[in-house]
Order: structure tokens, then sequence, then C-alpha cells
């Protein structure tokens, strides 16, 4: 009896055990749960706030983009300006002349009337009778007919010149309308661009390091887009200005597009084309192994630009080891077709570049090799020497980038 005791007892013990255990382990899995709801609560706040990050940096760049326009407006209305004021002091020296030249003429006219009154009564008549013989008389014609005609050109050029006085007097006051509207316009531009750049400053503050680095990174590249817009366009103010081509070089046999170009790089195609994101005035040419491959010139023509853009993006070689830094297009190259139209080729391979500035190059000729330098993505690494590799491509007509794929096949 007493043992049957003892083992009632131990077994009591024995779930009095397992019961608490029973409890530890359910509170114990409650908490981890409790954590485990608390941990995905922080990864959604998390991928929130870097959802929100992202946001801002897209914001940024659309800021970028607008900011890049408004001074692109601003360029071209100063350039607007200075043709206007030009066109202006233009005005004013014919207005100056046209005055000059009636105030000579109305001086004739005085003098003219004075020597009639002085004369008196006398008539043309009265001249011609009195002439002695039929020689005399013919010269006495002959001179009252031409003193009738200069007076008759007198009055006609006074009448031209007050009427040519007017005319400019109202293109003046025509050009300084439209000047002042310009000036206007391009004061609410300015204003325009002022207020976006303090919004995207108030946006970079709220980015973090590393996006803040990579909006450091764009900055210079759109300030070198710019420098690089205003060079092309000042190399094309000479075929604006002038009706007739001077004609680019001899080119190749081969499947050129309507424009005469043809592909910088055979047997790959466009992958990323015309704004196929914010600012994006080209065409990417991608694909596989196609670091190295030669870059031919779309058109002949001459070499405007061949240089490199140093500094921020660290590049590798295809062993994995350093080979330099380089910032926006990279190594890059601009052909005049010295027809008004030109083309760019960014990206290339470190040291590729083949020509020179103010070289002559024939269509289809290599001018670089394809890399990944400057502004690209993904980023090169020592894991990835080769990451982002392809040919970005412009076309420049008259001054204004177009979209390539109207123009290379």
């Amino acid at each position: 009896m007493k043992k049957l005791s003892i083992k009632i007892l131990g077994a009591i013990v024995v779930i009095i055990m397992l019961v608490q255990n029973t409890v530890v382990i359910a509170a114990t899995q409650n908490d981890l749960n409790n954590i485990n709801k608390q941990i995905e609560a922080k990864k959604d706040e998390l991928n929130n706030i870097k959802e929100e990050k992202s946001d801002k940096l897209e914001e940024v760049e659309k800021l970028n983009t607008q900011i890049s326009e408004y001074q692109k407006q601003i360029d071209e209305l100063d350039i607007k300006i200075s043709e206007m004021n030009s066109k202006l002091q233009e005005e004013k020296a014919k207005l100056e002349k046209a005055q000059e030249d009636f105030d000579k003429q109305e001086k004739l006219m005085e003098a003219r009337l004075v020597a009639t009154q002085e004369q008196g009564e006398t008539s043309f008549l009265d001249v011609l009778l009195s002439s002695n013989g039929i020689m005399d008389f013919i010269s006495k014609y002959y001179f009252v007919t031409e003193l009738v005609s200069a007076d008759t050109e007198l009055l006609e050029d006074i009448k031209k010149q007050k009427e040519e006085i007017k005319q400019a007097k109202e293109k003046i006051e025509a050009s300084k309308k439209e000047l002042d509207t310009t000036k206007a316009s391009k004061q609410g531009v300015t204003t325009q661009l002022r207020n976006a750049k303090n919004e995207k400053n108030a946006q970079v503050e709220q980015l973090s390091e590393e996006e803040k680095e990579t909006q450091a990174e764009l900055d210079k590249f759109e300030a070198d887009k710019a420098t690089i817009r205003k060079e092309i366009e000042e190399a094309a103010k000479k075929y604006q200005n002038n009706s007739k081509p001077t004609g680019g070089t001899s080119t190749k046999p081969g499947n050129p597009s309507a424009s005469g170009f043809i592909r910088p790089i055979p047997g790959y195609s466009i992958t990323c084309g015309w704004y196929g994101y914010a600012g994006h005035t080209g065409a990417d040419y991608s694909g596989s192994n196609m670091y190295g491959k030669a870059v031919l010139a779309a058109k002949g023509g001459v070499v405007l630009t061949s240089t490199t853009k140093t500094g921020g993006i660290p590049n590798y070689g295809s062993d994995g080891n350093y080979v330099g830094s380089y910032s926006s297009y990279g190594e890059y190259i601009i052909i005049d077709h010295q027809d008004g139209t030109m083309t760019l080729y960014a990206h290339g391979k470190p040291g590729s570049r083949l020509v020179s500035k103010g070289q002559k190059v024939s269509q289809g000729q290599q001018i670089m090799s394809v890399g990944n330098t400057g502004n690209v993505r993904p980023r090169p690494t020592p894991s990835n020497p080769l990451g982002g590799t392809h040919l970005h491509v412009e076309v420049w007509v008259n001054g204004k980038p177009v979209n390539p794929a109207n123009y290379i096949p």
C-alpha cells in the first residue's frame, strides 16, 4: 500500500512538472511569436523608409530634369535677347541713316525754294521764250526738263525717306516691346528655376548619405551635359547661318539609314531609347560580350571633341584590377558631320579613343571601343568589372538633341 502511494505521488509530481513545462513552452512560444511580429513590423518600417528614400531620390531626379529644362530655356532666351538687342541696334542705325538722308534732302529742297523765290515770278515758259535761236531754246529746254525732273525726284526721295523713318520707328517700338516681353519671360523662368533648386535642395537633405553621393554624381553629369550642349550649339551656329552645308566626308558602302547614318556597333540593337528614363537624350546599345567591341563613326565628318571626364566612379580591368576613375560620359567623342548634324559616343573603354579633335574621319571608321566608363548602371566592381557596359549614342540636329532611332538604323 505504501509503495502504491509513493507511485501515485510520483506520477502526480511528473504530471505537475509536465504541465509547468507546457505552460513555460507555451509562454515562450507566445513571446517568440510577439518578437517575430515585432521583427516583421520593423522590416515593414525599414522597407517603407527605403521606399520613401527611393521616392525622394526619384523626386530629386525629376527636379533635376526640370532644372535642366529651365536652364535650357534661359540659355535660349539669353540668345534671343542678344539677337534682339543686335537687331534693335541695326534698326536704330537704319533710322539714323534715314533721318540723315532726309535732313540732307530737306535742306536741298529749302535751297531750291529759296532760289525760286529770289527769281521772282519768272516761269519756265518765260525762260524758254527768251531763247536766242533754236540751239539756245533746246539748251534751255533741256535745262528746264532736268530741273523739273530733279525737283520731282527730290520730292519723291523726301516722301520715301519720311516713310522709311516712320517704318523704322515702328520696328524699333515693336522690337522694344518684344524685348521687354522676352526679358519678362526670362524672369519668370528664372523664378521657376530658383524655386526648383530650392525644392531640390530640401529634398536632397532628406536623402541617405549613399543617395546624396549618387545625387552629387548626377549633378556633375548634368553640369557636364550642359557644357557639352553649349559646345554643340556654338558649333551648329555656322550651319544655321549658312544655307549651304559645307558637306561631310565620303560615306562607306553598307546599309545606311535614309539620313545617311550607319549603326555604330554592328550586331547590337538599342536597348534603352530616347528618354527611356528622365533626362536620357540618346540611345543605349547593349548586349552580351560587348566590352571592347569597335565603335564606328555613324557618318563621316570632323572630330569636334575627343576627351574623358575623370574622377568619381572607379573602373576595373577585366582582371578586376583598378584602372581609373571616371564621371559623366567617361571616355567620349563628338563628331561634327558638317551638314548640321553631329553624333556623340559615350562610356568608351579606358584609353581606347583612336581619334583626336580636328581629325577627319570616314563613315565606318573605328573611333574607340565599347566600355563602361562614367555614369553607368550597374556600377563596375572588382567582382563585376564589366558592369554597366554599353554604348551611349546621341544625335544632334542644328544644335538640338533628337531621337537617334529616327536617324540611326
